[in-house]
């Protein structure tokens, strides 16, 4: 969506900056004067440029530094989901590996009989 943005903007102020400057060659006027207003209204436009690029710019880095946010806080969660399924895991095989050598010991003992 920003990228349709940008690039809408873009195209309105080329246009713009086209249409001024033709507006600017065509109107009856000395040579120098209509140097002047093209050089004019081409520093205004590329200042306005400027401006958009930079507000882009921003938006760019401000949506950057908020899914990195988001990331970091999805991956944080994710790690602890899986460290307690971990302990959970790891607590479940001890009781197992415990019954199993009760098991053995008993039946060592039995056959001990």
């Amino acid at each position: 969506m920003s990228d349709r943005l940008g690039n809408t903007v873009v195209a309105l102020l080329a246009g713009a900056v086209v249409g001024a400057g033709l507006g600017i060659l065509f109107a009856p006027a000395e040579g120098k004067k209509t140097r002047k207003k093209i050089k004019k209204t081409f520093d205004d436009s590329k200042d306005d440029l400027n401006e958009k690029i930079d507000e882009l710019k921003k938006q760019v880095r401000d949506t950057v530094s908020k899914k990195k946010h988001d990331l970091e806080e999805g991956l944080e969660g994710f790690m602890s989901t899986t460290g307690k399924k971990r302990d959970e895991v790891i607590s479940t095989l001890e009781k197992k590996l415990a019954e199993l050598k009760t098991q053995a010991n008993e039946a060592v003992e039995n056959a001990k009989k």
